[in-house]
């Protein structure tokens, strides 16, 4: 009888390594890989103006209901895994129960970063950002949901990534009950076809990358004052996800 696949969903936030993560995951042979696939339906749903919006409702999906059908069917080639990078804050209130069971379906994990790191990089393109365009809200409602239904899914920092890949990577696939793949440390640099429209204005720093970055050296930007009281709630949430990770590289 064939296994039926594995269905990652990665829930991040922006500007936390999740498209270096999804190189990572996309290197594997036995992968294929999604790429943020409910944006069009944030972006129309909400009014929301990011770069490249109208390029992104008009070439992406828009119906939640049909997006949903195609993270749940069949996996493109036949392939062992199917990893989805999901940005939480495009899970929009009531679509977790869009399709009953769908959530049940994936095997979900939680991609975190240093909230000063996060609010410094992503107000250079989005200003004023709230906590709720950085996911960590989202995250937190998502996770307790899963924990509620007796179900503790991975939590990784990006941080532990870039200082320990294949220690980090490794407890990540262990906890996703996935073996882990060498191939996952190292990628082409470039473009992929797997990417959304929107990568022109977002991954120019990936689309360099073959290998996951360095350890970040110092301490975290300052964060201009009119975002501190966004810093203070974030950073709350992000303790409390750490607090439920992955064992963390000493």
């Amino acid at each position: 009888m064939l296994q039926e696949p594995i269905r990652v969903a990665m829930w991040s936030g922006p500007r936390n390594l999740s498209t270096a993560l999804m190189r990572s995951w996309g290197n594997r042979s036995d992968a294929v890989v999604v790429d943020e696939p409910f944006y069009a339906h944030y972006l129309q749903a909400t009014g929301i103006d990011h770069p490249g919006r109208d390029e992104v409702i008009r070439r992406h999906e828009v119906d939640p209901t049909r997006v949903i059908g195609s993270l749940v069917g069949p996996v493109p080639g036949g392939r062992r895994i199917s990893y989805q990078k999901h940005m939480s804050h495009h899970l929009l209130p009531g679509m977790e129960d869009l399709v009953p069971g769908w959530l049940d379906r994936l095997t979900h994990a939680f991609l975190i970063r240093d909230p000063a790191r996060v609010i410094a990089s992503f107000s250079k393109v989005v200003a004023d950002p709230t906590p709720e365009d950085l996911g960590l809200p989202q995250q937190r409602r998502l996770l307790r949901r899963l924990r509620e239904r007796g179900i503790t899914p991975p939590v990784v920092d990006a941080a532990d990534i870039r200082r320990d890949p294949r220690g980090t990577l490794s407890s990540l696939c262990t906890a996703l009950g996935v073996p882990f793949d060498e191939a996952m440390l190292a990628w082409p640099a470039g473009p992929r076809e797997t990417d959304g429209v929107w990568a022109r204005h977002w991954y120019a720093s990936v689309e360099r990358s073959t290998c996951f970055e360095p350890p970040e050296e110092g301490p975290p930007p300052q964060v201009p004052p009119a975002l501190r009281g966004v810093l203070e709630e974030c950073r709350a949430i992000y303790e409390e996800l750490l607090r439920t990770g992955l064992a963390r590289p000493t």
